[in-house]
Parts: structure tokens; sequence; C-alpha cells
């Protein structure tokens, strides 16, 4: 365990820390193999994927990485069935990318069988700008949020990898504004930010501007859309609704948009729980609390304390998969500079907030953002099924931690 920034918070503790040699992690995933736990770690800044051993959450291991094509973005891992998925995008000038410097995009298919020393199988284009969130829980489908030729912004693509040498797509779904082979844009640009959540024959999308829909995927290949519940300009931040995570067991839907510019300078950002009892009418029926800064902070709020404050990523369960956490109950999100947030909805018209965890800000710059001032920046969150809460963060490295507080 590398030394930890200082941090406040209530109802977590720190087990482990990971510098990762100066780099600043983002999306996550993991693998069990034999009797070790492998985190699968994207990079900001850098163009790889880096592996750690965290058998030991204490003392976390880099063990291994894949190497990117440089420019490109790598912006999702997921693994299942000794499979990783890897989406790849063209990295936007952000984040430092240039319309100058071309790069690689789409999905790239890995045997993960040997954790530490992954083999490329397969390699699938989009034609265009690349895929930015991906789910897949193993065997034969991915589901993805891509970008192909001829439309605006992502669309719902399913890919079938049962040859991983050549994979094919079988499926799409998209709203019909997003067409523009015709040459015409919409007057508000839509785009599937995802992931797609597949549980049985339903996906759940976080379709930004087009708000939360529910698609009937019993026929791969003819997607129907089941509803849509459109949050409306209230709500409709720059990226809008980012995440939709279903609660099967309790007809429920944690939904939360991506909180984008700086200092809060657009549309409010809403985590909120969604009723999907009867799933041809969702209806939001609470919202998530808004952080509040710890009693000897220096700063009144999060909104104006510097960079970005707003809800990002959740845990995702991934459909039941034994070595990550499930509950009904506790939700684990990132509020970007307001830590890690933990919230208890076994009362869902009342969420309540139990615990979380405030890194102290960064004194070294690892990457472009935020801009207005070097603060936390808490991106993704995956919890394993022993308990380990592992978070990345823009200009940190990786932390690990455990609830003491329910």
């Amino acid at each position: 365990m590398t030394d930890a920034p200082e941090h406040t918070g209530a109802g977590l503790e720190l087990v482990g820390y990971h510098d990762i040699d100066g780099k600043a992690a983002f999306k996550l995933a993991l693998q069990v193999v034999g009797d070790r736990w492998y985190l699968y770690a994207t990079h900001f800044w850098e163009t790889e994927i880096s592996i750690f051993d965290v058998t030991d959450p204490a003392d976390m291991q880099l063990v291994g990485s894949i190497a990117d094509p440089e420019h490109a973005a790598p912006a999702q891992v997921q693994v299942g069935d000794g499979i990783l998925i890897e989406g790849l995008e063209h990295r936007s000038i952000p984040w430092g990318g240039s319309p100058d410097r071309p790069t690689d995009e789409g999905v790239r298919i890995w045997d993960v069988a040997d954790p530490v020393s992954p083999t490329l199988l397969g390699h699938w284009h989009t034609g265009d700008h690349g895929v930015h969130r991906n789910h897949y829980v193993g065997g034969r489908y991915v589901h993805l949020a891509a970008h192909r030729p001829g439309f605006d912004g992502n669309i719902y693509v399913i890919l079938d990898i049962a040859d991983p040498s050549v994979p094919i797509e079988v499926g799409r779904w998209f709203l019909p504004e997003q067409y523009i082979g015709a040459g015409e844009r919409p007057a508000t640009r839509i785009s599937f930010h995802g992931p797609p959540y597949v549980h049985g024959d339903r996906a759940y999308l976080g379709y930004g501007h087009g708000g939360v829909v529910i698609v009937d995927i019993s026929d791969l290949t003819n997607p129907v859309m089941v509803s849509r519940l459109e949050l409306g300009a209230a709500f409709n931040s720059m990226i809008a609704m980012h995440t939709a995570v279903p609660v099967p067991s309790r007809d429920l839907l944690l939904v939360n948009t991506e909180a984008i510019a700086e200092l809060s300078q657009e549309a409010y950002n809403v985590a909120g729980i969604v009723d999907i009892a009867d799933e041809t009418a969702p209806r939001l029926i609470s919202l998530l609390p808004i952080p509040v800064p710890g009693p000897d902070a220096d700063y009144p709020n999060y909104s104006r304390r510097g960079g970005r404050f707003g809800p990002h990523n959740q845990h995702h369960p991934q459909d039941g998969d034994p070595h990550l956490f499930q509950s009904a109950d506790l939700v684990f999100m990132t509020w970007f500079n307001a830590g890690l947030r933990v919230y208890d909805i076994s009362d869902p018209y009342l969420p309540r907030e139990i615990a979380w965890y405030l890194p102290d800000d960064p004194t070294v710059r690892r990457g472009m953002l935020p801009k207005s001032a070097l603060v936390t920046q808490s991106e993704d969150v995956l919890v394993d099924a022993r308990g380990n809460i592992f978070f990345t963060d823009k200009n940190h490295g990786l932390h690990a931690v455990r609830l003491t507080a329910r």
C-alpha cells in the first residue's frame, strides 16, 4: 500500500491505496481466477489498461498492462467468462485529442484466461467515432453505446462475438431523430451515453437527452422500445441521462445524469429512483440527497468549490456476477468533487446517505482537468463480493475502502 491522500468522511474506512506510478485510473472491471482477484483499469491520460492483483486490497499489486493505440481513449472495460471487452474511441479535444491525430476505435476482444498476459482475439470497428460504454457479463453478445455512420451521437448496438475474430453487429436501436442519412440534424443533440444494462430480455438505457429508455431485446435482431421516460429541460444537463441500473427484485431503476460543467454551470444533475412496476409507464419517485460538505470544510457547498460536482458512475452488479457486491438496498456512487457516496434505498421514497469518503485534493496535476481548481474528482466505483470498494480519480491513484456503517 502506497501512501494515500488524507481524507474526510464517515462510515467508510481506508483499506489500501495504489499511486499507479503517478497515473490516474478511470473505468474498472473485475475478474477472479482461482484464488486471485484481478482489477482491470483504463486510464484518463495514458493509452493503456493497467492490471492489478487486488487479492489483498491492503497491498494492491500492479502486475501487468495492455497497450492501446496511440491517441485513443480506452473508455471502458468489462470482463466475463475469461473474455475482456475493451471500448475504444477517438480522444476528444478537452481530453487532449486532436483531429490532426487520427487513431483507432471500436471494440477489442481479449482472452484473459491468463489474467496478466491477455491475448487479442478480435477487433470490431464502428467506422466512426468509436465505442463509449459497453455491457458484457460473458457469453455470446456484447451490448454497446457506439457511434455508427449515418447517425448523430451514439446508438445502442448488439454485437455477436461467437467468433471473436469476426465480430458481427446483429441488432441496433436508436431514436428516429438520430438518423441523419438524409442530411438533417436534430435541434437537440441526442446521444446514448450508456452503458446499456441488460437483464433477461430487457435493456435499460441511459440515453442522454433522450431520457431513460427500456428496450425489449427478446429478438436481438429487432429491439423494440417498451417505454421512455423524459425528464425534461430542468434535468437536461450537458450529458443528461448517463446511467440506468435495474433492481429487478424491487421493480426499481437507479438513474443518474453526469455533471460536466465545472462550478455547476449547467442544468441540475439528478440521481434518483424510478418505479418500473409498470414498465410501460416508468415514474420518478425520489431523488438521492445532495452531498453536504463536512463540518470542517472551508466551502459552503460543493457546487462552488471547483471542478465538477454531481453524480457520475454507480457500482454495477453486472446482473448477479457472484464476484461483485449484490444489494437491493445500497447504492454506491461517485460525485466528482464530493468523492464517494453510499445510499440506503430500503425506503425508495426516502433514500438516505449513510456514508461518504472524500480524499484530500490532489497536490500534483496528473492531467488536463479539472480547469477551475485542482480538486478531487472521483470517477468510477466497483464493489467486490468481499465488500471492498475500489474507486478512481482524475488526479489520484486507486483507492480501496470498506463500509463500516449501515
